[in-house]
């Protein structure tokens, strides 16, 4: 087995040439959160890979082996949950007021400019629908946020891990819940399903 023990996020200052070389390696996000696993590479090499305690392994990340070789680590495609705003129903701050929902209950969860993803959960997902807010399962990479106080944290997409020191706490609270049930009436019960472009009656 060869011993990994190393992560390049995005492989950076490597050259193309070497990349293009690399060896690959797809792995679901349960595997990726784990600073410790055992996984094969494209070229069937047995692999264990030991990094840093809390190390997040993000897709087209970088794996150093002991022998100097690398893999190149692909976010496999997953079934996630993906949540969008309903133009019929609502509006864009839906999605903003369902982050902060779910992000009190400490979800993982990815940010898109126009939808959030997670990992599927009927309970969610019917509250997310009662908020008017499209709820769909799709098949793909799961990037979800690292969290603003993580060591290093890589938030977001592949790992931008740019480490700018703001913690955009800026001492702000931020409790922005305002009451808002937001039923409006709305028979959004939690069968209630909404569909492509959300045609259905009120």
């Amino acid at each position: 087995m060869l011993t990994v023990n190393k992560l390049l996020p995005q492989g950076k200052g490597l050259a193309s040439v070497l990349l293009q070389r690399a060896a690959n390696l797809t792995l679901d996000w349960d595997t990726r959160q784990k600073s410790r696993f055992d996984a094969a590479d494209s070229q069937g090499r047995a692999l264990g890979v030991f990094l840093p305690r809390g190390a997040v392994v993000r897709g087209g990340d970088v794996l150093v082996a002991e022998d100097g070789s690398l893999i190149t680590v692909i976010a496999q495609p997953q079934t996630v949950m993906v949540v969008r705003a309903c133009a019929e129903h609502g509006s864009p701050f839906d999605l903003l007021r369902a982050a902060y929902h779910l992000g009190n209950r400490h979800v993982a969860l990815e940010l898109r400019p126009d939808r959030l993803q997670l990992e599927p959960d009927h309970v969610l997902a019917d509250m997310l629908r009662q908020m008017h807010l499209i709820v769909s399962e799709e098949l793909a990479a799961f990037e979800p946020e690292s969290g603003a106080y993580a060591a290093g944290a890589s938030a977001g997409q592949a790992g931008h891990g740019h480490g700018h020191g703001h913690g955009h706490g800026h001492g702000h609270a931020h409790d922005h819940a305002h009451g808002h049930d937001h039923q409006h009436g709305h028979d959004h019960s939690p069968g209630h399903v909404h569909g492509p472009g959300c045609k259905h009656d009120h």
